[in-house]
C-alpha cells in the first residue's frame, strides 16, 4: 500500500494536526475566493451579452444557465463524494486508496460528461421548449446552449479535479486555475462576440465559445500542473487503470453523490418557488427582489466555502481516527461563519441604499421595498451558514440522506406552509419572513441530528478493496508501478 511519504506529499497541508482555527481558515479562504470569482465571472459575462447583444440574448443565456446549474448540481454531489473518499484516504495516509477513489470519480465524470454533451446537443430544442423559453429568445438560446454543451466535458471534469484536490488538502491549486478560467472567459467574451481582426464576430455563440475555450485551456493547464508538480493525486503508468471506475467506488460515488446533488437542486427549486410567489406581487416587488437576490448570492458564499472546507478537513481527521478534532472543526467552522457572514450582513444593511441603486437606479421606487425585505430576510443566511457547517461535518462521514430530508422539510412544508398561513394576515411580508422561519427549523433539525443522531456510527465510505484496485491497474499495466510511488 502506497503512503504519503514523498517530499511532494510532505509539503501538502496537513489537516489532521496543528491548530484547528488557523488551518481551517487558511483552507477555506481560497475556496471562498474561487466562489466569488465564479459569481463575478457570470456577472461580467451577463454585462457583455446584455450590452452588446440586447435583452433577448440576455434572456437566452438566463434560460441556458438554469439547465447548466442543474447539471452542475449533480456533478457537485459526485464531486463531494469523491472529496470525502479522497479526504478519508489521505487521513489514513493511504495514497493508493486516494488515487483509486479519485481515478474512479474522474473516469465516471468523463463518461457522464460525454453522455451529457451528446444528449444535450440533440435534446437542446426540447429542453428549451420544456422551459417555455420565449419565442424571441429561442433561437439565441439554442445556439448558446449547444455550444455550452460542447464545453461541458471540460467544465465537469475541472470541477471533479478541483474537488479532488481539495479533498487532498490543497485548496490553493484550484484557486489559481479558477483565476485563469475567469480571466480567459471574461476577456474572450467581447472579442468573440464582436470580432476583431482575424477573429469573426460570432454574436451569442461567441460568448459560449469563450466559455468553452476558457474551460478547455484551464483544464489542460491544470492537468499539466498536477503532473509537473507531481501532486499526490496524479496517476501514472499502471495507476491509469484507476480511471476505469471500480464497482465499490462507483457504488459509493453514486449512492452518496446523488443525495448531495439533490440538496443543491432542492435549494434551487425552492428559490424558483419563491420567485413565482414574488412575481404575484407585481413588477415593482419583482425588481426589488431581483436586486436583493444579487446581494444574497454573496451572503451565501462564506457558508458554502466554510461548509466545503469543514467537510474536507473533518473527512481527513475521521480517516486518521482523530475524532477528538472533529467537534472542534465543526465549532470553529460555525464561529467563522458567524464572523464572516455576520460582517457581510451588517455591511450590506449599513450601505444597502447605494448598493441597491447600482441595480435599480438611484431614483427607483423599488429601493425602499428592497431595503425592507433585506431587513426582514437577510439574517436568515447566518442561520443557513450554520446549517451548512453541520451538514459538512455529517457528510464527511458519508451521511447524506438526513441533510436532504432536513432541507426538504424546511424549504417546502415549513417555508411554504408559513407563507400560506400568514399571507392573509401580513401580505407580502409572509414571503420575506418565511426565509428566517425555514432557516430556524433547518438549523434546529440539523443541530438535533448532529448532537443526538447516529451519523458518527456510519461506516463511511469503506476503503477501496485492494484487490479491486489492483485489478484496475492490471488493465493498463503491471502493478509494480504502484509499489514505488513518487507522490
Amino acid at each position: 500500500m502506497a503512503t504519503l511519504a514523498s517530499p511532494t506529499a510532505r509539503k501538502r497541508p496537513d489537516l489532521t494536526s496543528g491548530p484547528i482555527s488557523t488551518t481551517l481558515f487558511a483552507f477555506a479562504l481560497p475556496t471562498l475566493a474561487s466562489n466569488i470569482l465564479q459569481s463575478l465571472n457570470g456577472s461580467i459575462n451577463a454585462v457583455w451579452v446584455g450590452r452588446f447583444l440586447g435583452e433577448g440574448a440576455l434572456a437566452a443565456t438566463a434560460n441556458a444557465n438554469i439547465i447548466m446549474f442543474l447539471l452542475f448540481s449533480a456533478v457537485f454531489g459526485f464531486g463531494m463524494a469523491a472529496t470525502v473518499m479522497v479526504g478519508q484516504a489521505f487521513g489514513r495516509r493511504d495514497i493508493d486508496a486516494a488515487r483509486c477513489a479519485f481515478g474512479s470519480a474522474l473516469g465516471f465524470c468523463f463518461i457522464l460528461s460525454l453522455v451529457v454533451a451528446t444528449a444535450g446537443w440533440f435534446g437542446a430544442p426540447a429542453i428549451l421548449r420544456a422551459l417555455s423559453t420565449p419565442g424571441e429568445a429561442f433561437a439565441l438560446a439554442l445556439t448558446y446552449l449547444r455550444v455550452i454543451f460542447l464545453a461541458m466535458p471540460a467544465s465537469l471534469i475541472s470541477v471533479m479535479v478541483m474537488m479532488g484536490l481539495r479533498g487532498s488538502g490543497d485548496s490553493i491549486t484550484p484557486l489559481w486555475f479558477m483565476i485563469l478560467t475567469v480571466l480567459l472567459d471574461a476577456g474572450l467574451n467581447p472579442l468573440f462576440i464582436l470580432g476583431y481582426g482575424p477573429v469573426p464576430a460570432m454574436g451569442i455563440a461567441g460568448s459560449a465559445t469563450a466559455t468553452a475555450v476558457a474551460g478547455y485551456v484551464s483544464l489542460i493547464a491544470m492537468l499539466f500542473y498536477v503532473y509537473a508538480k507531481d501532486l499526490p493525486l496524479r496517476l501514472r503508468g499502471a495507476e491509469l487503470g484507476y480511471l476505469i471506475p471500480g464497482a465499490a467506488q462507483l457504488r459509493v460515488i453514486v449512492a452518496k453523490g446523488l443525495p448531495m446533488g439533490l440538496q443543491m437542486i432542492v435549494i434551487s427549486t425552492a428559490g424558483l418557488v419563491m420567485v413565482s410567489l414574488v412575481n404575484r406581487e407585481g413588477l415593482l416587488t419583482s425588481a426589488a427582489y431581483g436586486a436583493a437576490q444579487q446581494l444574497w448570492t454573496y451572503l451565501q458564499m462564506p457558508a458554502m466555502a466554510i461548509g466545503a472546507a469543514v467537510s474536507a478537513m473533518a473527512a481527513q481527521n475521521i480517516g486518521a481516527g482523530r475524532w477528538d478534532r472533529v467537534n472542534g472543526i465543526t465549532w470553529r467552522g460555525m464561529a467563522f461563519n458567524v464572523a464572516m457572514t455576520g460582517s457581510l450582513i451588517l455591511l450590506m444593511l449599513a450601505f444597502d441604499r447605494p448598493v441597491l441603486a447600482l441595480f435599480l437606479g438611484a431614483g427607483s421606487a423599488a429601493i425602499d421595498l428592497a431595503r425592507h425585505m433585506q431587513f426582514l430576510a437577510s439574517w436568515s443566511f447566518l442561520l443557513f451558514g450554520l446549517t451548512m457547517v453541520l451538514f459538512g461535518t455529517m457528510r464527511s462521514n458519508g451521511v447524506v440522506m438526513a441533510p436532504l430530508v432536513i432541507l426538504l422539510v424546511a424549504l417546502y412544508p415549513v417555508r411554504i406552509g408559513f407563507y400560506a398561513v400568514t399571507y392573509p394576515l401580513i401580505g407580502a411580508d409572509a414571503i420575506w419572513l418565511s426565509f428566517p422561519v425555514g432557516s430556524v427549523v433547518a438549523l434546529a433539525m440539523a443541530a438535533a441530528y448532529y448532537l443526538h443522531g447516529g451519523w458518527r456510527r456510519t461506516a463511511l465510505m469503506v476503503p477501496p478493496h485492494e484487490e479491486e484496485c489492483r485489478e484496475g491497474t492490471n488493465v493498463t499495466g503491471e502493478p509494480t508501478g504502484r509499489m514505488t510511488p513518487t507522490g
